[in-house]
Formats: structure tokens, C-alpha cells, sequence
């Protein structure tokens, strides 16, 4: 029988993906990322450490464009600690939105606070 995502990972989670495409994603980074968070530059191909340095990398996204993010579903990963949730990524602009063919995967680990403390992504 598979095991459920525990139940406050999932809100954290879904509290994170509704509040990633509005104003309200630096005020919430506090509230769901490790102070010491290793965050994914996916497109440096680099690793990120801390609160400052995801909110300069997310700040430089929303300069360029506005990524959009929808949640698909949540699991637990194969080893049953970590949480994978499965997302399109996407775009808006002044022709509307635009989704990407394929999903990817967010994998999260959390820290002893409940906070998120790492993130990588990769293709299902």
C-alpha cells in the first residue's frame, strides 16, 4: 500500500505553488524554504544557498519573463523521503499563457523544521 505525502509537506507545498506567480513569493520564502535552502539554477546549471540568493534568482526570472508553475500531484519518492511533485512549467505574456508539452519534477527534501532544505529537478 503506498504511503501517503505527510499532510503538512503537502500544504507547505501547494501554499508554495499558489503563491509562486504572485507578488506574495518573497514574503512566503521564510515561511517554506530552509534558511540554508539548496535551491537548483537550472538554467546556470548551478546550485543556490539561502533565502537571498533564491529570492535574487526567482527576481531575475520575473524580470525576464513571468514563469507560471502548476501542480499536477504530489508522491513520495521511491526512497519514501522525499516528496516529488509532478508540474508544467509555463509562461505568461501578452498572448496569454503557455504551457511546455512535458512535465517535470520537483524533488523536495525537508529539514528537521519542516522547511524545505533542498530542491532538484529532473524529467519524470
Amino acid at each position: 500500500m503506498p504511503v501517503e505525502v505527510p499532510a503538512a509537506q503537502e500544504a507547505l507545498l501547494r501554499n508554495m505553488y499558489d503563491v509562486f506567480s504572485t507578488p506574495e513569493r518573497d514574503a512566503f520564502i521564510p515561511h517554506c524554504l530552509a534558511p540554508d535552502v539548496n535551491w537548483p539554477n537550472v538554467a546556470d546549471g548551478v546550485r543556490l544557498h539561502g533565502h537571498e540568493a533564491v529570492r535574487a534568482y526567482w527576481a531575475a526570472q520575473f524580470a525576464a519573463a513571468h514563469p507560471l508553475v502548476r501542480l499536477e500531484g504530489l508522491r513520495l519518492d521511491e526512497d519514501g523521503r522525499r516528496v516529488v511533485a509532478l508540474v508544467r512549467p509555463g509562461l505568461r505574456d501578452v498572448t496569454g499563457e503557455h504551457w511546455a508539452e512535458e512535465p517535470v519534477e520537483h524533488v523536495y527534501d525537508f529539514g528537521a523544521d519542516g522547511l524545505v532544505s533542498r530542491m532538484d529537478v529532473r524529467r519524470p
